[in-house]
Formats: C-alpha cells, structure tokens, sequence
C-alpha cells in the first residue's frame, strides 16, 4: 500500500510532538503545547474518568506508535495492496477510554480514505485537536476529514463500536452498507500460581489502567484450584491509590454494599474486590475469578468464549495468549476483535 509521503510525515510529526509533549520538552510558551494542555483539562472536565495521568498515558503510547519505522513496518504488510476508490467511512466512536478511536481514524486516513466522525459525548476534545495538529503538518487532509455530532449522511462504509445493545441498533440501521460493528468485549489473566510478584504487579497494570473501563481491561482471573490470592494482593498493592479516586471510590463502596447484602463471598484489599463469578464482564472496583481444572479444558473454555474476549493474558501455553502487563500496550497491527480494519477498508 502506498501512503502519501506527506500524510505519513504528518503522523509522524503527531508521534513526535505528543511524546515531547509528555516529556514536558516542548517550551512553555509553544502554540501546539499549550493548546494540548487546555484540550486535556477539557477531556477531564467532561468526563472525570479522563484523568490527565491517564489522558498523558494515551498520548504517550500514540506518541510512541505513530514513529516512521513502525508506521512504516506496519504499513508494509499491505504492499501492493490499494483501495479501489477513496470513500467517505463513518466511524462512531466509543468513549470509554481516552482516544479509544483514533486507531479507525489512523486507518481511514491511511487508506486513502476520508474519514467522516460522530465522536463520544465523554470524548469529544482530543481528536479534534490531533485532528487540527495534522491539517497544520498536512494541509491536504483539512478535506478528508469531518466531524458531526448530528445524523450522520453521506457516507459509504461504517466502522461503528459501542455497546452489545447499541451494536444490535448499529447491525440493523446501517446493514446496507459495508461496515465493521463492534460489541462489548472484556479481557482475561490466565494465573497458574508460579507467576513472580513482578508479573503480578504488571497485571495490576492491566487491571487497573484507565479504571478497568478498557475492553483490553482485565476484569476476570481464570485460577487453578486452591489458588491463593495472597500473592497477587501483595503483588497490586502499589496501585492503591487508585481508591483515591472518588468516582471509582463511589463504584467500589457502592458493588460491596450490593455483594455483602446479596451475601455473596467476595474477597477484599480495600481498593479491589475480587468475586467467584461465571460472567466476563465485572463491575468497576471488582475482579471475577473462576477455577479451571486442567489446561486442556481451560483452553477449550476459552475458545468457545472467544467472541466475548478482547485479550487473554498469562504465561501458560495457550494460543492466542500474551504476557502479563502487555493489554495496554496494543501495537498497530493489534485490531480490534481481531478484525483487519486496513484490509476491510482497501477492499471496499
């Protein structure tokens, strides 16, 4: 696939400037800086789950991503490959965590494509001003991209994410065109109980990062009978301060009030509750885990549950599988419910 050179360069000087940014090397007094810093406090004002820690988190793993060697490794994969004809793609984004979307954005553009948004109503500042960063590099894409917060119209294709009731909604409006709609999806940690405290702390990473509200968000540990958790209550214990949080304070106290009234046994650090539950999708604050017998069923378990899983994570011989700490750490050629956004789009 061949890019222009110069929407590649301005990706690229996106990647730059967003890691200078959170290294705090860009002068005080920089036009682009300074506008960065008031659109974060922004995002935090509208949704409070947008921490500027967790804010800075997002832009610093973009900042690294949208380097020239990896865009460019990335890109290579699709050599020879082009779109038919440039289309208008709408892509309605999530706003679950910081920036969830820019990755159909990157992918649009890239493919030679326009991009036509419907932001988040909890997400609506940060892309628009990546979005004004790159038209300043390239002023070519000022055209091919588009934001609306109203009906969308005109449009060829949909890359739409949101929840497994909105995503019903999405399949049946927009089934007459080429589209990609994604449904809830939850991510899980494979323990086998000879993990070291340091992969356990890393874990904490993947538990705890953007407030567990990330579909790449560990909310459930598969354990092996007899388990202990006190190793992995130790292991967390750095990411305490989480429970300073008030919104996330509010959800912890507020899933143990309804777990000891229902008199369900749940174990608790007083930050993290951790619960015996069959289900994927555990509440903020709290931790499912269910018990495996052997690594054969396990395995198939989890392969019938493969439509519900975003990420399996762990050091156990099970395909699919990635260590420990990593669910925050996408590359670019980690799509979404494993469904090639690049190809979907140069095949339109």
């Amino acid at each position: 696939m061949t890019v222009q050179t110069s929407i590649l360069d301005a990706f690229h000087r996106l990647g730059t400037f967003l890691t200078e940014f959170c290294e705090d090397s860009h002068p005080a007094d920089s036009q682009w800086a300074q506008e960065l810093k008031d659109t974060v406090l922004k995002a935090g004002q509208q949704n409070s789950w947008f921490t500027q820690e967790n804010v800075h988190y997002a832009l610093r793993q973009w900042g690294g991503l949208l380097q020239r060697e990896n865009l460019t490794y990335w890109l290579g994969s699709y050599r020879g490959k082009a779109p038919k004809k440039p289309k208008t793609i709408a892509v309605i984004m999530a706003g679950n965590i910081p920036l969830v979307g820019f990755h159909d954005f990157l992918c649009v553009l890239l493919s030679g494509n326009s991009v036509l948004v419907k932001p988040s109503s909890n997400d609506s500042h940060l892309l628009p001003f990546l979005s004004k960063f790159l038209v300043g590099q390239a002023p070519e894409l000022e055209n091919r991209i588009r934001f609306t917060e109203g009906k969308l119209s005109d449009f060829e294709a949909v890359i739409a994410t949101g929840s497994t009731n909105t995503g019903r909604y999405f399949e049946y409006y927009f089934k007459k065109y080429p589209c990609i709609i994604r449904k809830n999806r939850n991510s899980v940690a494979v323990l086998t109980g000879t993990e070291t405290q340091k992969e356990l702390t890393a874990l904490g990473q993947d538990v705890f990062r953007y407030f567990g509200l990330g579909c790449r968000s560990i909310s459930k540990l598969m354990v092996p009978k007899g388990y202990d958790f006190a190793s992995f209550f130790e292991a967390i214990y750095p990411y305490n301060e989480i429970i300073n949080n008030h919104k996330y304070a509010n959800n912890y106290d507020y899933n143990k009030a309804v777990f000891l009234m229902s008199d369900f046994k749940i174990l608790d650090n007083n930050f993290l509750l951790i619960k015996e539950d069959g289900g994927f999708g555990s509440p903020i604050g709290t931790l499912f885990y269910e018990f495996y017998e052997d690594t054969a069923s396990l395995t198939q378990y989890l392969e019938d549950a493969k439509e519900n899983l975003q990420c399996v994570v762990g050091k156990i011989n099970i395909p699919n599988t990635i260590p420990l700490g990593s669910t925050q750490l996408p590359q670019l050629n980690d799509y979404a419910d494993g469904v090639d956004t690049l190809k979907f789009l140069m095949e339109l």
